[in-house]
Parts: structure tokens; C-alpha cells; sequence
């Protein structure tokens, strides 16, 4: 039986990045039954980037929550909610279900629809020989791919008695897992033998002691992404080292001047952020994206900046860097770092980066390393730790002391050839060497 329902709007989860497939529900600020208008907040979204407010796109009410406060894993496009123009149609969604849901309650959750084939007149053992292939039809359900699908009541039941869902043949719609299948599962016996293995595992471990940490969102888009970075982007590593007696000596007189006109101190990072943004805008080759039809050359150059924070790694963008002076840079690395670190980044803040800066060395000591290219760019630039070193002087028996800088460039070689993240390097290395240039 079909229930027909009033006029409403199924309220999707949204897509809130270019990278984004799937969010968390963190908190809903509505309730159901409450008024909404336009523009008011519904709900914080956990993106694979940030936590970000979701906005009502027209007035009515909130009939329905179907993802709740925690919901995790939901794919774009998913329904959270419903809302309806009028209030005494809210009643009318209490026991609402979007028709795309996996869980159907009744009698149709524990018996999947039969679809009636018409076959030839089969003798008595033909007969006795198809009993058990109807069950193993059953049993081969269609899969959409290799994923499995399943309701949440089912989830829910799976968990509770650790039965992996891997194990079960769902029977639901295209495959899916429903209740029946799991109690099924359970009324089998197929859970003892399931018990039986965990239990020699746990022996196997059992002098092991560990805590398992739930993948935030921002941690796993990251490694899906830097996963297919290592595996699509044919990576090549440039390595230099800079001198950096100078750039240090000019900081320590802007840092002068800053102290004395209430200013905030300037960083080696944000000196490696100017010279970065000037050397890529003169070698614009390194300032590229690859794709399939072209390659596409950036007349900005916003410099993504490697935050590492409780929640996992972003990387905030530095918009035209080549045209901001020091100390604007300085202000907004401090104000996109604390925004980072209190998950409170909007997407405007990291998106349209085309080069990035990942400094290992001044806040962990990391003499040298190299960094995985941040698609779809080109380049990022590793930097290490400074360190004193013994010099040849201009006698034979003469000799200094001067400090290093090493620095690393990993390319992409479908954009940058050899010589040209050479003649990158080239031209970065004379603007840390020479810093007085980048104030020209």
C-alpha cells in the first residue's frame, strides 16, 4: 500500500567541497515541529574538511529529522530531513521514511518481494532437485558493486551481536541487508562458529593492548586523496639547500620594527611562504594543473599552508601571496591556523589553492623529507630545519660558520619537466638567499 503525503521537501545531505562524498550529522540546532525560515542554520555538517553550518534554503517547518544528532557515513544526496509549508501537515511525517532507505519496517522488512517466473512442467526429481536453488537465488542477491547495503535497523542488530556484514546474504531490495537476514543469521547458528573465531583471535591477542580510534571525516578524505595521489601522480623529488644567514638576519629587523609598532611577530615560515609565491610567479609552470585535455596554468597563486591539529591535517589557503606584504601573510597564517585547529574553516578558506607548503622543520626539528603532492596541483615544497655548518673561508686554512635550510620539491612530471622544478628551486633559493629582492 502506497501512503500518499502531503507537499514537502526531502532535504539532501549537501555537498560542502569539491572533494566531499559523505558527512556526519554534529548537532541539529531545529527541531521537528519547529518554524524555519530562510537563511536560519539547521544543522552543523561534518565535511571531510571542516564543520559547517547548513543553512535553510526556504520557510516552513521541520516535519521530520531522519538523520539525527551522530549520524555518520551519510552520502551526498542522502535525505537528513523534511520540512513542510504548512504545520498541520508535520503529524502526517511522524512515521515518514524516505523511499531510498534500506529499512522497512513490517512484515516487508522480513519478506523480500517475490517476482513470479514462469518455467516448463519439470518431473518429480527435477523437482526435488530445485528445492534448494530457489534459496541459493535468494542468497545471490544482486550487490551494487562490491558494497553492501543495508538498513539501519540491521546495522544496528549486526553491531550489537558483532556479526560482520561481509558474512550475511541480504535479501532486501537490489540485495540489501535487512532484520530478517541478521536474525536469520543468528537463528542458524553460523553466529557460534563466528564466536568460535573471534574468540581464537582474542586469544591470538590477547596480550595486546590497544584503544581503537574512529576515523574522523577530515582523516579519511584525507587518505583516500593522498592515496590516489601516490598512485595516479608520477611523483619526482628536487632537493637544494639555503643558505639562510640572511633571510634570518632580516627577520630579526622586521621582527624590530613589528615589536615596536604593536605588530605581530613575522616567521621563517612566512618568508618561505613569500619566496614560494614569488618564485612561482616567475617560473608559472610550476604554478599548473594537469588534466586529461590540458594543462591549466594558475594567474593566481594562492599558497596552501600544512596545518596539523587534533582533528587531522588541513591546509588553509594564503590567497595571492605574491601580493601580500609580510606581515599580512603572517596574519592570516595565525588566523586560518586557530580556525583550523577549532575546525571552524570555511570552505572559502581552503579551496582554490594551486601550490602548497608543508614545514616540518621549524616546529619538529625534521632535517629533510618529502611531501606527497596536494591534487590537483602540481608542487609542494617540504621544508626542513636550519642548521648550523662548518664552510670553507677564503683562505686555505680558514673556515666559517653559516646555516642551512634544506628544501625539498615534489613535482608532478606531467606538468613540471626536470629543469623547470629546477629552475623553480633556482629561483626560491635566490629569494631566501637574497631576501632584500622580495621586498623590491
Amino acid at each position: 500500500m502506497v501512503v500518499e503525503f502531503p507537499p514537502h521537501q526531502e532535504i539532501g545531505m549537501p555537498s560542502l567541497s569539491p572533494t566531499m562524498t559523505e558527512g556526519n550529522i554534529a548537532r541539529w540546532f531545529k527541531k521537528e515541529g519547529d518554524k524555519v525560515s530562510l537563511g536560519e542554520v539547521l544543522c552543523e555538517v561534518e565535511t571531510d574538511k571542516a564543520t559547517v553550518e547548513m543553512e535553510c534554503m526556504e520557510e516552513g517547518y521541520l516535519a521530520k529529522i531522519i538523520q539525527g544528532d551522530g549520524a555518520k557515513e551519510i552520502q551526498v544526496g542522502e535525505v537528513i530531513a523534511i520540512t513542510v509549508e504548512e504545520e498541520d501537515d508535520i503529524a502526517k511525517f511522524k512515521d515518514y521514511k524516505p523511499p531510498s532507505s534500506g529499512e522497512v519496517e513490517g512484515p516487508s522488512d522480513s519478506t523480500p518481494p517475490k517476482k513470479e517466473v514462469v518455467e516448463p512442467p519439470v518431473s518429480s526429481s527435477e523437482s526435488t532437485k530445485k528445492t534448494e536453488p530457489k534459496a541459493s537465488k535468494v542468497e545471490e542477491a544482486p550487490r551494487s558493486g562490491d558494497r553492501l547495503f543495508s538498513s539501519p535497523l540491521a546495522r544496528k542488530l549486526a553491531e550489537d551481536h558483532n556479526i560482520p556484514l561481509s558474512s550475511i546474504k541480504g535479501t532486501g531490495p537490489d540485495g540489501s541487508i535487512v532484520k530478517a537476514d541478521i536474525e536469520d543469521y543468528l537463528a542458524s547458528g553460523e553466529k557460534g562458529a563466528s564466536a568460535l573465531a573471534s574468540k581464537a583471535k582474542d586469544t591470538t591477542t590477547a596480550s595486546l593492548d590497544f584503544t581503537d580510534l574512529p576515523h574522523t571525516q577530515i582523516r579519511k578524505i584525507t587518505a583516500s586523496r593522498l592515496l590516489l595521489s601516490k598512485q595516479t601522480i608520477p611523483h619526482y623529488y628536487l632537493t637544494v639547500d639555503t643558505c639562510v644567514d640572511k633571510l634570518m638576519d632580516l627577520r630579526k629587523h622586521l621582527n624590530s620594527i613589528q615589536e615596536a609598532s604593536g605588530g605581530k611577530r613575522i616567521s621563517i615560515n612566512d618568508l618561505v611562504i613569500k619566496a614560494s609565491a614569488l618564485a612561482l610567479r616567475k617560473v608559472p609552470q610550476c604554478n599548473s594543473s594537469w588534466t586529461n585535455d590540458y594543462i591549466r596554468q594558475y594567474h593566481n597563486v594562492n599558497i596552501n599552508v600544512a596545518v596539523q591539529t587534533d582533528n587531522g591535517l588541513f591546509v588553509p589557503a594564503i590567497r595571492d601571496a605574491d601580493k601580500k606584504g609580510l606581515s599580512k601573510i603572517s596574519e592570516d597564517v595565525r588566523n586560518l591556523a586557530q580556525k583550523a585547529k577549532e575546525n571552524s574553516l570555511k570552505p572559502e578558506d581552503y579551496e582554490g589553492g594551486t601550490f602548497t607548503v608543508s614545514n616540518l622543520g621549524g616546529p619538529f626539528g625534521i632535517k629533510q623529507f618529502c611531501a606527497i603532492i596536494n591534487p590537483p596541483q602540481s608542487g609542494i615544497l617540504a621544508v626542513g630545519s636550519a642548521e648550523k655548518r662548518v664552510v670553507p673561508g677564503s683562505g686555505p686554512d680558514q673556515f666559517k660558520f653559516a646555516s642551512f635550510m634544506p628544501v625539498t620539491l615534489s613535482c608532478d612530471h606531467r606538468v613540471i619537466d626536470g629543469a623547470i622544478g629546477a629552475e623553480w628551486l633556482k629561483a626560491f633559493k635566490g629569494y631566501i638567499e637574497n631576501p632584500e629582492s622580495m621586498l623590491l
